[in-house]
C-alpha cells in the first residue's frame, strides 16, 4: 500500500484540506494521512469550506508528525515554509514536494474575506492534487 503524508505548521487546515482532497481523488489502496509540526486543532472554517464540496473532515484530527509512518512514506508534501523548514529531512527514497500556501488562518477582515481565504486555499489545494494524482495514478 503506498502512503502519501500531507504536512504544515499547525494540522488544522491545508494539511486537513489536503488530506480530505487525497482522499477523494487517489485510489482506495493509497493510505492517506495528515499532520503538523505542532497541533492547533481542526479549523471550523476549513471544515466549512470543505463541506461546499461535498468533503466532510469533520472528523480529522489535529496531529502531530509520526516519526514511522514519515519515514516509510512514499510522497511527502509540506504545505508552508515552516513546516518544510522544520520538519525532518525525508529519507532518500520518499519523494518530497513543497506547495507554497499562505495560511488562511492568517487572513483578517469580515467572515466573508476570510472564508474567501479558506476557498482560494481550498481551491489550490485541489487543483494542485488533480496534478499530483495525475502525475503518480494515470
Amino acid at each position: 500500500m503506498s502512503k502519501i503524508y500531507f504536512l504544515c505548521t499547525g494540522n488544522s487546515c491545508r494539511s486537513q484540506m489536503a488530506e480530505g482532497f487525497a482522499k477523494k481523488y487517489f485510489p482506495p489502496n493509497w493510505k492517506i494521512r495528515s499532520a503538523g509540526v505542532e497541533t492547533h486543532g481542526l479549523n471550523p472554517r476549513a471544515v466549512q469550506v470543505m463541506k461546499e464540496l461535498n468533503i466532510d473532515i469533520s472528523a480529522n484530527t489535529s496531529d502531530l508528525i509520526d516519526s514511522d509512518y514519515f519515514d516509510h512514506s512514499d510522497i511527502i508534501i509540506t504545505l508552508c515554509g515552516d513546516a518544510k523548514d522544520k520538519c525532518p529531512i525525508p529519507p532518500s527514497q520518499v519523494r518530497s514536494l513543497h506547495w507554497d500556501l499562505t495560511d488562511p488562518a492568517k487572513a483578517t477582515g469580515t467572515e466573508e474575506e476570510m472564508m474567501a481565504e479558506f476557498r482560494k486555499t481550498r481551491d489550490t489545494i485541489e487543483e494542485k492534487m488533480k496534478k499530483l494524482v495525475a502525475d503518480f495514478i494515470e
